[in-house]
């Protein structure tokens, strides 16, 4: 592995030479919101992408317990969860370093083509190694495609109207929180799970056509800087984290006490390797930009390291049908994109500390809830309640993380900045899948209990950490 890039040879928002996006460069002010005239089919194409994806999330998290069950890979459960997102490092990596340098298309057009491969891979896979696989080539590419997506927002829309877009973001997620699951749910239960992976590629390429013509017209805004050097290193340094992350999740299969060194030896390698690919500071949670990213690790963990368990709870402790124990990611979809329109409306009415400091604590709250359900066997319509609370928590906040980087970040660097943020995504709810996976096969009684406690106390760090989101004072 090559040494890791000093502080000086990597674009870094804590120190910026030149104007940021949110300075005279950008335009002065807004004009109508996301789907006013300049913007509305960029906008328009953006959100049938963020559909897509929305849709890919909650039908697999639907049918996973179907897939397991089918290619006899229940040991491989929440692996195959963690391989999409510790390869979506390696690709937001990627797409970061080649959008700053060549702009968003060719990343954009690149990565919906792997997309539409791994699904092939997965959608048509008869063991549980090769649907594992195809969830590697779509977990890269799906991750990537997000990263050019942000620096479109940065650099095409005026600041005064971004959270407006990351609400639109979340808008996109409602109709896929209300119908995916059932969907999903319906297909594989009618027909087979494989057509829920293969049925998406037909939603895939008008999405990312679509983007074509806005895109070219907005050429302009959104091209990239060639004086941005390629980062070999830094592709290394994404291989070797991803590679840890999931050599947590693996620790689960050694012997104890072999399980718990792997899993101390695989940590330690992450925090080594990610240091490169986060701005400086992220890891001790320095106040503004770099506690910005950490804490959507923190929270991504939380979240999504309970989300995926939730099905399975209701499938196996309460017999629910897929198709219906689906429903209880709808409810959190709908609250996730009604509180994300919330806090656009909002705007600067309430400050971004504001919106994470109240968003953390909603989510301890919905998460201490769910925890009891699956522990006392409680009625499964307070997890549905309290796990609709817990997405209006994530939307009330999460669309603040990428704002703030945004107005943070100079414009050479919102590629490597917006990429950092969703490796920090990413990573977040690997590891926490992986140390709810290696508690669980280590504590033999309380169901799916130790899960949703190990979330638990991963949202009460959140709650500790959020009000350092705030910038430091200049002057």
């Amino acid at each position: 592995m090559s040494e890791s890039p000093s502080p000086d040879t990597e674009p870094r928002a804590e120190a910026p030479a030149e104007p940021t996006a949110n300075d005279a460069s950008a335009p002065a002010a807004a004009v109508g919101g996301p789907l006013a005239r300049p913007y509305r089919w960029l906008s328009v194409g953006m959100f049938a992408l963020i559909f897509l994806a929305a849709f890919e999330s909650m039908a697999v998290t639907t049918i996973m317990p179907l897939v397991a069950r089918d290619l006899d890979g229940e040991a491989l459960y929440a692996l195959a969860f963690a391989v999409p997102l510790a390869a979506g490092i390696i690709g937001m990596v990627i797409a970061g370093n080649w959008t700053d340098r060549n702009g968003p298309l060719p990343s954009l057009l690149t990565s919906g083509i792997l997309f539409v491969v791994g699904l092939v891979i997965a959608g048509t896979a008869t063991d549980m190694i090769v649907f594992i696989v195809g969830r590697f080539v779509h977990g890269i590419a799906g991750a990537a495609v997000i990263v050019p997506l942000y620096v479109i927002v940065g650099r095409v829309y005026p600041e005064a109207i971004r959270a407006r877009v990351f609400a639109g973001f979340a808008a996109a997620w409602v109709i896929p929180s209300i119908v995916g699951p059932a969907v999903a749910g319906f297909v594989a239960e009618q027909s087979s799970w494989h057509w829920v992976f293969l049925g998406v590629i037909a939603i895939v390429v008008p999405a990312t056509a679509m983007l074509l013509p806005p895109l070219l017209r907005a050429r302009a805004e959104v091209q990239g800087d060639p004086a941005v050097p390629w980062s070999p290193s830094r592709v290394g340094w994404a291989v070797l984290t991803a590679a840890a992350a999931l050599g947590v999740s693996l620790a689960k299969e050694f012997d104890s006490p072999m399980r718990w060194i792997v899993a101390a030896l695989s940590v330690a390698i992450v925090v080594v390797a990610v240091r490169p690919l986060l701005p400086i500071g992220t890891l001790r949670a320095a106040r503004g930009l770099p506690a910005t990213v950490l804490m959507r690790l923190v929270v991504a963990g939380a979240f999504f390291g309970s989300e995926i368990y939730l099905p399975y709870l209701f499938i196996e402790d309460y017999g629910f049908e897929p198709s219906l124990a689906g429903a209880v990611l709808t409810g959190a979809g709908v609250s996730w994109a009604a509180a994300s329109w919330l806090q656009g409306r909002l705007g600067d009415r309430i400050s971004n500390v504001r919106a994470v400091v109240t968003g953390s604590t909603l989510l301890v709250v919905a998460l201490a809830v769910v925890l009891a359900v699956a522990a006392l066997h409680l009625h499964p319509a307070i997890a549905f309640v309290a796990w609709t609370l817990a997405g209006g928590a994530m939307g009330f906040m999460y669309p603040r993380f990428s704002v703030a980087v945004l107005s943070l970040s100079p414009v050479s660097a919102q590629g490597f900045n917006s990429a950092a943020l969703s490796i920090a995504e990413s990573l977040g709810a690997s590891i926490a899948l992986a140390i709810t996976a290696l508690v669980s096969s280590a504590v033999v009684w309380g169901g799916f209990a130790p899960d949703f406690a190990v979330a638990l106390a991963i949202a009460v760090v959140a709650v500790l950490l959020a009000a350092r989101v705030r910038p430091l004072a200049v002057g």
